[in-house]
């Protein structure tokens, strides 16, 4: 999802790597759950984010859809993202006590929060968010550490690779300015990434590689 702004308006003015050392550790949040809420459509979930949530939850990307899971437009393309409605409105995996219920394989937004991600010719780099997360005083972490990635290079290759095939798609949709081919576009995206069940048990990054290299309506 595009966000208009200057990162120098929003941050603490320096970039960081998955190696750096950066204020973000809220202390397990103490109950604390307003980034959680009111949310809106903002919470879009990648093909990873899904595979995670159907593994936990043992469940099918059809069955998220009838209540936790909703589609929307995003740059021009359909895409899944976590539903919450309404003013203050609480994220549906949020538990009774205000904590979340599926914290072990949260979305990648949800990981990432307080921090924001840019890409930047170098690679993926990340910086502060100084005004979206109302704990004080938080300890530095590793940004490694912090989003809790099993392997995060792997991860940022994923994130990249999808971040371009997601602007790639965009550029095609604006240069055919055609509603039947941005349509196409999206019953496909969802179709190859989203619901085609991946194997539970088989290296997702390899999965979605190979998809990747399927892609045929492009």
């Amino acid at each position: 999802m595009k966000r208009e702004i200057d990162i120098r308006d929003i941050s603490d003015g320096k970039m960081y790597e998955l190696n750096d050392l950066v204020k973000a550790d809220c202390g397990d949040c103490s109950g604390c759950s307003a980034c959680c809420k009111g949310m809106g459509t903002s919470i879009v979930l990648d093909p990873l984010d899904v595979f995670r949530l159907i593994k936990g939850l043992n469940c099918t990307f059809e069955v998220l859809l009838q209540d936790k899971v909703e589609l929307n437009v995003v740059d021009g393309i359909v895409l899944p993202n976590i539903r919450m409605t309404g003013v203050g409105e609480p994220c549906g995996f949020l538990d009774c006590q205000g904590r979340c219920s599926v914290h072990p394989f949260r979305p990648g937004i949800c990981r990432l929060f307080p921090l924001g991600r840019i890409y930047a010719d170098e690679g993926i780099r990340y910086f502060l968010q100084i005004f979206e997360c109302p704990k004080k005083n938080r300890t530095k972490v590793k940004v490694r550490s912090w989003m809790d990635n099993p392997d995060g290079k792997r991860y940022d290759k994923f994130i990249a690779d999808w971040h371009d095939f997601l602007k790639k798609a965009e550029n095609e949709i604006q240069k055919k300015n055609d509603p039947t081919f941005t349509s196409q576009v999206s019953m496909n995206v969802l179709k190859m990434f989203y619901f085609t069940p991946y194997e539970k048990e088989q290296d997702f990054y390899d999965q979605f590689g190979k998809r990747l290299e399927a892609v045929t309506f492009l």
